[in-house]
């Protein structure tokens, strides 16, 4: 098992030290590798006792096993793009190829489904149906998820804005945020710092911060109010696109839902602004 997946699923029973020491661990391996168990928790403010108790814990029969583990994982390593074409080039060919692509989209779903709290999502929806405004982010790889996200969300509720870095001034839009603000920020591996240092930016200003990622660890976590795990079985966020898109259409159906009354009447405000000039009609040869 993979050492993320290892500490995603003791997570929750471990102690404050014990989180503390899985978050250094998948944001500084090469400390692992390097250090013993004493240099380690010195360099975290904590003991060495509890350092092997938390490779206890995984189940390790020392740090040292866990050491080993951390080298193996994480300095054998691809890029995400490496690992989806070695993913897909070991597909077997005689057999529709695009249904086993798409069986594993499927099943990649299914587990995120399976995966996301009940709880936080409705919690998430709440948030969102009473915000004054809605920002999403997402930067790289996570940008046309965001783009996406941003204008289905604005089909439903006013004041949705989609944050471009790239182009506006971030500084000014963070000033503008507050407690009655909520910010969706899409993040997955390899994690963008600048992504990190935004969310850093609005959690200061107090607004509540919804995180998608590829995981519960992912830096995100230490911003966000709420985070959602979106399942990839290599790590690469092409193999995510499928489950991310799935649930972000959970999130404007869940809002939708939830204001169902403001969504009708948006949608018929929607319809009666003549469009002919843009759309073709079903039907026009002209």
């Amino acid at each position: 098992m993979l050492l993320l997946d290892l500490i995603r699923e003791k997570y929750s029973t471990m102690s404050k030290s014990q989180k503390k020491i899985a978050n250094y661990v998948l944001d500084h391996p090469n400390d692992i590798a390097l250090y013993s168990a004493t240099e380690l928790g010195s360099k975290i403010g904590i003991s060495e006792s509890t350092v092997i108790r938390f490779a206890y814990s995984l189940g390790f029969s020392g740090f040292a096993e866990l050491q080993k583990l951390v080298r193996e994982q994480f300095f054998i390593t691809k890029s995400s793009l490496s690992t989806y074409q070695q993913a897909k080039l070991d597909i077997p060919k005689d057999i529709s190829f695009h249904k086993q692509v798409m069986e594993q989209d499927r099943e990649s779903i299914l587990v995120t489904m399976n995966q996301i709290e009940e709880n936080a999502y409705y919690a998430a929806i709440q948030h969102l149906s009473n915000a004054n405004s809605v920002y999403v982010l997402g930067l790289r790889s996570s940008y046309s998820a965001a783009n996406w996200l941003s204008f289905s969300l604005g089909l439903v509720k006013e004041n949705v804005h989609f944050m471009r870095p790239e182009t506006e001034d971030v500084i000014r839009t963070i000033s503008q945020m507050d407690e009655n603000s909520v910010v969706i920020i899409i993040s997955f591996h390899r994690y963008l710092k600048e992504t990190i240092q935004l969310a850093e930016l609005i959690h200061k200003q107090k607004s509540y911060i919804i995180g998608i990622s590829d995981s519960i660890l992912a830096p995100i976590h230490m911003y966000s109010d709420v985070l959602f795990p979106i399942y990839a079985a290599n790590k690469s966020t092409l193999d995510a696109v499928s489950p991310l898109f799935s649930f972000m259409n959970a999130i404007v159906a869940g809002l939708i839902v939830e204001q169902k009354e403001d969504f009708i009447k948006r949608q018929t405000l929607y319809e009666t602004i003549p469009s002919h000039f843009l759309f073709e009609e079903e039907g026009d040869s002209t």
